[in-house]
C-alpha cells in the first residue's frame, strides 16, 4: 500500500522564484500527487490575496496558512474553524512612531485589507495592492482601527537591528521583529508578527484537521519562518539557497533553488521512486 504524505509548502524562495512566477511543471506535478491521495498545504507569510492564484493553480482544497500562522482558513470548507490571530494596534503606532526617523515605508494587514503609510513604486510588488479588499494611506495613529495580522517595515538602509532592538526591549513577550535576509538597499526590512503564531504551530493545527501524523509530513521552505516547520514536520528539506539557521534543521538540503524547478525535482524523485 503506498504512503500518503502532507506536504507543506512555502512560497517565496520555494515555490516561486520570483513574486509571481510558477513552473507549469509543478502545478501539473502538484495536481498529480493529489489524485494518488497526497494532500499539498501552503504555508507562507504571503496574505491569502497574493497565493491564491497560487492555492487555485494547484486546485487545492486543504486549509491555507497565511501571515505564517496568523490566519488559517480553508477557502473551499466553511466547516473548518478559522485561526486568526491579531496584533494590538496600540503596539503597532507606538513601534513605528518611536522609530519614524528610521524607517523609509511600512504597511499593516488585517486579512486582506492593507493599511500603507506612503505610496511608493519600489515596493508595489511586496504589497499586491491591486487585489486587496481595501487599501488605506496614511499615518497608522490615525488609520488604523483596529488590531491587525502583521506589518512589515521597510527601514532607511543599516537600520533594521535599531528597529528590531526597538521591539526586543520593549514588547518582549508581546510581539517580534525578525529581519528579512536581504542586502544592499532592502538590508532593513522587518516582520512584526505575534510571538504565539508560527508555521510549526499552524502545521500542526492543519495535520491533526487532515489526519496526518508529524512522521508523514514533507516541509519544504528556505526562511528562517520556517524553521518552527521543519522541526514538527517528519522530513524538512531546504532549498541550495536557504537560510543558514534552516539549513541547520533541515533533513535535507537540496542542490538546486527555486529557479531549477527544485521542489518538483525534490518530490517526484521521492514519491515516485
Amino acid at each position: 500500500m503506498t504512503k500518503n504524505y502532507l506536504i507543506a509548502l512555502d512560497l517565496d524562495g520555494t515555490v516561486l522564484y520570483d513574486f509571481d512566477s510558477l513552473s507549469q511543471t509543478l502545478i501539473q506535478y502538484i495536481k498529480k500527487i493529489q489524485n494518488q491521495g497526497h494532500k499539498v498545504v501552503i504555508a507562507t507569510g504571503r496574505p491569502f490575496r497574493s497565493s491564491k492564484f497560487i492555492y487555485d493553480s494547484f486546485e487545492l482544497n486543504t486549509p491555507i496558512i497565511n501571515y505564517n500562522g496568523s490566519l488559517i482558513q480553508n477557502p473551499n470548507d466553511s466547516t473548518f474553524k478559522r485561526v486568526d490571530y491579531r496584533i494590538d494596534k496600540n503596539i503597532i503606532v507606538d513601534i513605528f512612531e518611536k522609530n519614524k526617523k528610521y524607517i523609509r515605508n511600512a504597511f499593516s494587514e488585517l486579512n486582506d485589507d492593507i493599511y500603507l503609510y506612503r505610496e511608493e513604486k519600489a515596493i508595489e510588488p511586496l504589497l499586491h495592492a491591486n487585489i486587496a479588499t481595501n487599501i488605506t494611506v496614511g499615518g497608522f495613529k490615525d488609520n488604523l482601527k483596529g488590531d491587525i495580522n502583521g506589518m512589515i517595515i521597510i527601514g532607511k538602509q543599516g537600520t533594521g537591528k535599531k528597529i528590531k532592538s526597538y521591539v526586543d526591549k520593549n514588547y518582549k513577550g508581546k510581539i517580534r521583529a525578525r529581519i528579512w535576509q536581504l542586502s544592499g538597499e532592502y538590508d532593513s526590512i522587518l516582520e512584526i508578527y505575534n510571538p504565539d503564531v508560527n508555521k510549526g504551530t499552524a502545521l500542526k493545527i492543519v495535520s491533526e484537521n487532515l489526519g496526518f501524523k508529524p512522521e508523514d509530513i514533507i516541509a519544504i521552505g528556505d526562511g528562517h519562518n520556517d524553521i518552527e516547520m521543519f522541526k514538527f514536520a517528519g522530513k524538512s528539506i531546504a532549498m541550495k539557497d536557504a537560510h543558514e539557521k534552516l539549513k541547520a534543521v533541515a533533513d535535507i538540503v537540496l542542490d538546486y533553488t527555486s529557479r531549477e524547478d527544485a521542489v518538483f525535482r525534490f518530490l517526484s524523485d521521492f514519491l515516485d521512486n
